[in-house]
């Protein structure tokens, strides 16, 4: 499959997976354009039953060369979504990769200063705790589920991360190349630790870069309990990998 061309000036393509995103797509997409013009967005669509694909096709034929369309067939979870996506916008050449969420709870306008910040660091996250980063609209239930489970991960990772679960980042290029995508298995919080985990591991920069998060504007959340349950326990497995020297 050939690779459409870019708009011009383009450096930066952002992927943001989607299922049933209908009511949110098309403005956090505009935003992200209007606030970020070298950036081109990459949808990776898992057959939205709500319409979430077509609405994605709309907004690439109305922003030819800054808005591509990836369309999966089944829904395989987040951390899937986020690997296809990767490999197709790899294909495209930029220098830089970045992921966000598609629900407005990532700020187009922190999305510059990750760009920025990818010029010195090989990764960098939009933070929530570190100095100047904030959440809001979450209960504090949800406050201290993300914080603390930031905290337990980067405790037994023995890692100076301060939110190891943020799904904000971008990435070079070839960090992306360098930590494996094809051996990733892990999905949701998980996914987002063990990418960062795997960086880490190849003695990769990575930055932290304050971010206002925002709860989710519409539509409903995918934190389930099962998700929580399983980065609680695969960061052990992560460990033990790490411990005995297991390639990644």
């Amino acid at each position: 499959m050939s690779v459409p061309s870019l708009a011009p000036g383009i450096d930066t393509i952002v992927v943001i997976p989607t299922y049933n995103e209908r009511e949110n797509l098309e403005d956090h997409a505009t935003a992200v354009l209007a606030k970020n013009p070298c950036v081109a967005i990459l949808v990776v669509d898992d057959s939205s039953p709500d319409g979430t694909g077509e609405i994605a096709d709309d907004l690439a034929a109305a922003n030819p060369g800054r808005v591509f369309v990836l369309h999966r067939t089944v829904k395989e979870g987040l951390g899937r979504a986020y690997i296809a996506g990767f490999r197709r916008a790899l294909e495209f050449g930029t220098p830089l990769i970045g992921q966000m969420d598609a629900d407005h709870s990532h700020r187009p306008e922190d999305l510059a200063k990750l760009i920025s910040a990818a010029e010195r660091k090989d990764v960098v996250l939009g933070s929530r705790y570190v100095p100047g980063g904030e959440t809001h609209g979450w209960p504090w239930h949800r406050k201290f589920i993300s914080r603390a489970g930031g905290i337990y991960a980067g405790i037994i990772l023995g890692v100076p991360i301060r939110d190891l679960t943020s799904g904000f980042k971008v990435w070079k290029r070839e960090t992306l190349e360098a930590i494996d995508l094809g051996s990733i298995h892990s999905d949701g919080y998980c996914f987002q630790i063990e990418t960062t985990f795997r960086a880490l591991r190849k003695n990769l920069a990575v930055g932290q870069e304050p971010i206002v998060f925002y709860d989710r504007v519409a539509g409903k959340s995918k934190l389930s309990r099962r998700v929580v349950i399983e980065a609680a326990l695969a960061v052990w497995s992560m460990r033990i990998r790490q411990l005995l020297g297991r390639p990644w």
